[in-house]
């Protein structure tokens, strides 16, 4: 089954946040390869997270490759393959934060990594709490379809 992220997410367990909810609408992907959603209103409490706008993204977005690469072909002597191509799947969660009060917003992210812009850890908790809560609750929602995805090739 492909990925399809319903609403609301129900977000992972912040320090501060109280049953925390994300309600999102498709949006367009920056890739064609992509499904990305943007998360337009909050639940449950989160003082001073922002939903999504222009200047203050909060978004998700699930990727395949462009392209699937196959298996190359066993050495017909040795039978081993020499080389095993990897076919990335991404998940990329975006959010606006604060660097610094009065300042204009910089996005951090959750790449398989994930990005912090220096001095939003002390001036904007809360955002970034908001960015991992809906990490961890859209992963926990499209676990299996996640699954589905990385075997089947169908986002």
């Amino acid at each position: 089954m492909a990925i399809t992220l319903t609403s609301p997410v129900t977000g992972g367990a912040q320090t501060g946040f109280t049953a925390p909810t994300y309600t999102h609408v498709a949006d367009i992907s920056p890739d064609n390869n992509g499904k990305q959603y943007a998360v337009t209103a909050l639940g449950g409490t989160q003082a001073g997270v922002n939903i999504h706008s222009g200047s203050c993204p909060f978004t998700i977005n699930f990727t395949r490759p462009r392209v699937f690469k196959p298996l190359g072909k066993a050495n017909p002597t040795t039978g081993v393959v020499s080389a095993c191509p990897i076919n990335v799947y991404k998940v990329m969660v975006r959010k606006g934060v604060l660097p610094l009060a009065g300042q204009a917003f910089v996005t951090a992210y959750h790449r398989g990594e994930i990005g912090i812009p220096a001095g939003s850890d002390t001036a904007d908790p809360s955002n970034l709490r908001a960015l991992l809560s809906l990490t961890v609750g859209a992963y926990t929602q499209v676990s299996a379809s996640l699954g589905d995805t990385v075997t089947s090739g169908i986002l």
